[in-house]
């Protein structure tokens, strides 16, 4: 392990972690607007919309993220789409997790009891207001430890976006071990980054269940 090294580079490896960090952050904000969306279309009447929306998510979940981006950030020229690397990858990202967070916001919906839904009709409550007040917060309780888990998966793919030179914490690191030779040094550098990341959101994501736990709780 060569401290010089990897204090050389630390300025660079920082950066990169800035520019994982903030890919990340949009692109799960943006799957999180998607998915909720797309679990709610889930529900509408019309069957052409559904089966629409299950096909958006069975093709999201069924390829792999790689080709997902590439097809984005070197296909989209042919269709009159240019798009930067890095704002490639943080549509590539919020397409791909919107597929997961939809499933996780459509078993939420599916686990809120029946009967408080018909309660909230009984007394003349409007469909808008039943999604705010009732079905949503308890959804999102049930969501939250998936939610939680989907968006430390999301963290690590964030790695793949290094092939379409986006400038994050893996392109540093691969330019490091080119430049020095030290490749050990540059992948133990990335795996303290990441398991700093993913303590972090662990740590908030248990806090933000507690919440909204409590909330439920005080408002039942």
């Amino acid at each position: 392990m060569s401290w010089d090294v990897l204090l050389h580079y630390a300025p660079a490896l920082i950066r990169g972690f800035g520019v994982t960090i903030a890919c990340w952050a949009s692109g799960c904000a943006l799957g999180l607007v998607l998915g909720f969306a797309v679990a709610l279309g889930a529900e509408a009447p019309s069957r052409a919309l559904r089966a629409v929306l299950r096909v958006y998510v069975e093709v999201l979940r069924g390829t792999p993220f790689l080709m997902q981006l590439f097809i984005l950030y070197a296909g989209g020229p042919s269709l009159g789409l240019r798009l930067s690397a890095t704002t490639a990858g943080v549509l590539g990202l919020g397409l791909y997790s919107s597929a997961y967070f939809s499933e996780i916001f459509r078993g939420a919906f599916a686990a809120v009891p029946r009967g408080l839904i018909e309660a909230a009709m009984s007394v003349g409550m409007a469909p808008f207001d039943i999604l705010a007040r009732v079905r949503a917060p308890i959804a999102f309780v049930a969501a939250s430890p998936p939610i939680v888990n989907t968006l430390i998966v999301m963290s690590k793919e964030t790695v793949v976006l290094s092939i379409i030179t986006v400038p994050e914490l893996m392109y540093e690191m691969q330019t490091m071990a080119a430049e020095t030779f030290t490749a050990f040094d540059a992948i133990f550098a990335m795996a303290v980054f990441y398991w700093c990341l993913v303590e972090v959101v662990s740590r908030i994501g248990r806090r933000v269940e507690k919440r909204a736990a409590a909330f439920l709780v005080s408002h039942a």
